[in-house]
């Protein structure tokens, strides 16, 4: 395989360039560029736009070179790199995948399922209350408890009742850690914007990803609040391994392209499930990926006329939210995601036309 040192050498001196040549057209410095050739430095990525035009050489074609070179380099002392590389293929596959979900591929449950909400969602829809103070204190019901298991998912140790009392109360819990508190009031917080989101009929965007994300992390840490990560990841307990750093902008390019594509096709259901395990999946974020998250496929649930879908934090919901997860992360089988996600909008829809009366 010829490597991007090799690569960029050989395409100078075809051009009959000398190396300050090359340093006078891209900008970059002569000793780096030597360093570059050599194999002694790699160019980053921002490097690659100056060097491409120095050297007459299509980005595109510049990108596929330096990340090729760029994989291989992380997998080349691995035992098992051929499955690895194997794994993270399919992995791509699924997450570039533009191909649009059609219902007849699902299985019959799924699609009888749907068919169950739908009907459910319509019952909702028209026999929702009309008293604002009804409405008021359902909303308050069910964001403390989507706020405390969605924090409970991520290791937050208030109760139901502590979550109660710090995010509509004010008070402060003794023994809890000031990160719980802001955990808390934070995702109250994210509940109202997208819900106002809703309101003003904004659509899902990068800025409302970012926004979401800057959030949840407020006051906890600013300095990555609403910003990609610019270092590798893992995930706890989890056998899947997110992208590394440098493919975060092409991905979450992808991400976006594919909810633009899906939206109009795909049962809004469905759709939320995908946006919410491909955006965990991906993993842009230090930190706080499952609770933005769920708020984003809350989002879209909202936008579409359903309630908010509740994912519990106790352990073995949790559990079962893991593996549904692993299920596509791993063996790209996202019907189990689908059942989970399904089941929860039921219970939520249930529980609403329940408390309605």
């Amino acid at each position: 395989m010829e490597n991007f040192s090799t690569f960029i050498a050989f395409r100078r001196q075809s051009l009959g360039m000398v190396v300050r040549e090359v340093a006078a057209k891209s900008g970059i410095d002569a000793a780096l560029i030597s360093k570059f050739e050599k194999g002694v430095r790699f160019p980053s990525k921002e490097n690659l736009p100056m060097l491409s035009a120095a050297l007459q050489i299509p980005l595109e074609e510049m990108k596929k070179k330096w990340l090729t070179e760029k994989i291989y380099k992380l997998v080349e002392d691995e035992d098992n790199a051929l499955e690895v590389l194997t794994l993270a293929e399919s992995r791509v596959e699924y997450l570039k995948s533009n191909q649009v979900l059609v219902l007849d591929s699902l299985s019959q449950e799924i699609q009888d399922k749907l068919q169950d909400l739908d009907e459910l969602k319509n019952r909702w829809t028209s026999n929702r209350p009309l008293n604002q103070t009804q409405l008021a204190k359902m909303k308050e019901y069910f964001h403390t408890a989507y706020t405390f298991e969605s924090n409970r998912i991520e290791g937050n140790t208030l109760t139901l009742q502590e979550t109660h009392l710090v995010i509509n109360e004010g008070v402060t819990v003794g023994g809890k850690s000031m990160r719980e508190h802001l955990e808390a009031i934070n995702h109250l917080d994210a509940i109202g914007y997208i819900e106002s989101l809703v309101y003003d009929e904004m659509d899902f965007s990068p800025r409302v990803l970012a926004q979401i994300h800057y959030l949840i992390l407020k006051g906890i840490d600013k300095s990555h609040a609403g910003i990609y990560r610019k270092v590798p990841v893992r995930i706890s307990g989890s056998t899947h391994v997110p992208p590394q750093p440098y493919l975060l902008d092409k991905l979450m390019e992808d991400y976006f392209r594919h909810y633009h594509l899906q939206k109009k096709q795909l049962h809004p259901v469905l759709l939320a499930a995908e946006m919410h395990e491909r955006l965990v999946t991906i993993h842009p974020f230090i930190d706080g990926n499952g609770r933005t998250s769920r708020l984003v496929m809350n989002l879209i649930l909202l936008k579409h006329g359903y309630t908010i879908a509740n994912l519990k934090g106790d352990l073995n919901a949790r559990m079962s939210y893991y593996r549904a997860l692993e299920a596509v992360q791993v063996d790209n089988n996202p019907e189990v995601f689908y059942h989970l996600v399904i089941d929860t909008v039921k219970d939520s829809l249930m529980q609403h036309l329940e408390l309605a009366g």
